[in-house]
């Protein structure tokens, strides 16, 4: 039987044959491994994070300072278990608006150290510290002065001893039974990672705008944009003046396909607007002779052209709406219709 999990991601149980069992499709001696896992993760990281309310934090604190000082990159480094996180730490700081890049220390000790300046940092990852592959990491950073920040287990290890900054995480007990396969050990160091790129983050006021700009693509890049990057504007904008009637919105609206109109006064300032719904709710012989002003919902919702699409979009589904006007100055500058938010991959 194939289970697959929900779009939206809630708690799943896949349908049974007429013939299965359902205690059969509970493997206790898998979902206690499961649990001990989760268990023994979860404990190494309330442990580091007591240690960072005594004592770890002055050091973190430390490492951010430096960072925040340099003028080049953060250059991170790790192998094995460790460079995977490695990699990812050094992903979420370019993301996040911290240049930064990993250097395989195996690649490095065959040319790629000359990728590292003197105004640039390392971040060496190792769990014991004595990584064989980081000693020419860092003897070129003891040779040409470029701080070093570490993030390992051993007070007392080369890659501790010969740091500027030596980030200690307390030497939990790994996940896996036989104490070998890093689990606890790197859910810490990957934290940590991403405490140290939100610190910076939140310190030099990056902001989703900001976040847009290194993350252009896939849904998330698609939420980050703006309503002005998606609205119609001009001559698109389906506008009628209070003084027209119906019989002549109705014709601007039909024009204009998005199922409703805004209605402007003198001054250009949008005062309501008339949905597809109000029309059925007005429908008779006399509504192509009536008034916009008579029709229309007064005090619409709008948005802004600064708003986030993805603030947009759930404005939309809140309100039960499938437009919106977007105002500047009071006056009507674009719509957005959910169907543009959806092409677009907001949602």
């Amino acid at each position: 039987m194939t289970v697959l999990p929900p779009a939206n991601n809630d708690h799943y149980v896949a349908p049974l044959a007429e013939d299965e069992d359902v205690s059969a499709e509970i493997n206790t001696d898998a979902l206690s491994s499961a649990l001990r896992t989760l268990d023994c993760e979860i404990d190494g990281l309330r442990e580091m994070r007591a240690l960072l309310d005594n004592g770890l934090g002055a050091v973190f604190s430390a490492a951010i300072e430096l960072i925040q000082r340099s003028s080049g990159r953060v250059i991170i480094s790790g192998i094995g278990k460790s460079g995977h996180i490695g990699q990812k730490i050094a992903a979420t700081f370019a993301s996040t608006g911290t240049p930064a890049f990993f250097v395989h220390p195996s690649e490095a000790s065959h040319g790629d150290l000359g990728m590292i300046t003197k105004d640039d940092i390392i971040l060496a990852l190792s769990w014991s510290g004595e990584t064989t592959e980081l000693t020419n990491i860092i003897t070129y950073a003891r040779r040409f002065r470029v701080p070093l920040i570490s993030i390992t287990s051993r007070s007392k290890s080369a890659l501790a001893t010969n740091s500027d900054v030596a980030l200690l995480l307390p030497r939990v007990k790994e996940a896996c039974p036989h104490g070998l396969a890093p689990t606890s050990s790197t859910i810490m160091q990957l934290a940590l990672g991403d405490a140290l790129a939100i610190a910076l983050l939140e310190a030099k006021g990056f902001s989703a705008t900001d976040f847009k700009t290194f993350h252009p693509g896939g849904q998330l890049g698609a939420s980050l944009k703006l309503v002005r990057d998606l609205m119609h504007s001009g001559d698109r904008l389906p506008l009628v003046t209070t003084d027209k009637l119906m019989d002549e919105a109705l014709v601007t609206m039909t024009e204009k396909s998005f199922g409703c109109i805004g209605v402007v006064d003198d001054a250009g300032k949008l005062v309501g607007v008339i949905t597809d719904g109000d029309l059925r709710r007005n429908m008779g012989h006399s509504l192509l002779e009536k008034s916009v002003s008579e029709i229309m919902k007064r005090n619409p919702i709008t948005i802004d052209e600064k708003m986030l699409a993805s603030a947009a979009l759930e404005q939309i589904n809140s309100s039960n709406i499938t437009a919106l006007f977007v105002i500047g100055d009071e006056k009507p500058v674009g719509i957005i219709h959910i169907h543009d938010l959806l092409r677009a991959g907001v949602a």
